[in-house]
């Protein structure tokens, strides 16, 4: 393949990618899954009902795997057996995905609150009716993007795994992105405001999450409002480099020349690990050695 055209795929692959890994945070933002999902679950318990969808499907990876794999068998299908255009296969399968996506959450937040009943916390009909189509459209954008993503690597990039194989890996990948990624702006900010940022969550803090928002009680979709200013571009980000960099080895290198170039395609790769390691470390050490510990209050302070 020509490397010019290669290039101009991948840059094509990291642009889905961004916007599948931007809209699979807020997904999960909308309906509290994944790392936050365990304090939004343990707050009636500590007599904090609230309003905040809360799913959790299971964790990310595996949901958005099943989630994509469901779009990419169906786009696969109706484009071999029915003979279908790619743009029509692909956002009929993602809308297919998207529905189960939503059936699933729909069911796991009624089934989840019902069993909290001996803790008071009520089951609101509006936040089913308000946020499941706000969540069934984000998954959408998610399976659509992550199946164009894996069409072009399967069809363009001749990459030897089938379409739904493909959706199925990237779906792990934009799931786990958006636990390690994604999450910590959610969990760590929007609901522990009420303590000193930075600090971590005190387990005597378990369940006392913030339940106010900047105009009465706060559900899933202020979350969202919130973490799209910076938590879910970030993991865009992140999902959209990792998708880039990853295909920027083999087509640059093309391990098919040549035993050299596949070599090389593997030292590039590990260079490339390695860079981003240390500018973390740079960055870390910047960070703590600018603005240093917290200070304990005066008042706190032992004299001697």
């Amino acid at each position: 393949m020509d490397p010019l055209l290669g290039m101009g795929v991948l840059a094509l692959m990291g642009a889905a990618a961004t916007i599948a890994g931007a809209t699979e945070d807020l997904e999960s933002d909308v309906g509290s899954q994944s790392n936050p999902n365990s304090q939004v679950q343990l707050a009636p318990q500590m007599m904090h009902p609230h309003r905040i969808y809360n799913k959790a499907i299971s964790g990310e990876p595996p949901s958005n795997a099943l989630m994509c794999a469901i779009g990419g068998t169906i786009a696969s299908v109706m484009m071999s057996a029915y003979g279908l255009s790619v743009v029509f296969a692909i956002t009929f399968g993602a809308a297919i995905a998207a529905v189960v996506h939503g059936t699933y959450a729909a069911s796991s937040f009624m089934g989840r609150v019902s069993s909290q009943k001996r803790f008071k916390q009520p089951l609101y009909l509006d936040i089913v009716r308000s946020h499941t189509p706000v969540i069934i459209g984000y998954a959408f954008l998610t399976t659509f993007f992550i199946l164009v993503i894996s069409y072009l690597m399967s069809s363009v990039l001749n990459h030897p795994f089938p379409l739904p194989l493909l959706a199925f890996i990237w779906g792990i990948t934009v799931g786990a992105i958006g636990s390690s990624t994604g999450d910590v702006h959610y969990g760590a900010e929007r609901e522990y405001q009420n303590v000193e940022f930075g600090s971590g969550i005190n387990a005597a803090n378990s369940g006392d999450i913030v339940r106010y928002g900047e105009s009465g009680l706060r559900n899933g979709i202020d979350n969202a409002w919130f973490c799209s200013k910076f938590g879910g571009p970030v993991t865009g980000i992140a999902f959209g480099m990792t998708v880039f960099l990853s295909g920027w080895v083999t087509t640059v290198f093309n391990p098919g020349e040549s035993i050299t170039m596949g070599w090389l395609s593997v030292i590039a790769g590990l260079l490339i690990v390695a860079i981003l390691i240390i500018g973390n470390r740079v960055i870390e050490t910047w960070a703590r050695s600018t603005y240093g510990p917290y200070q304990e209050d005066e008042s706190e302070e032992v004299t001697a």
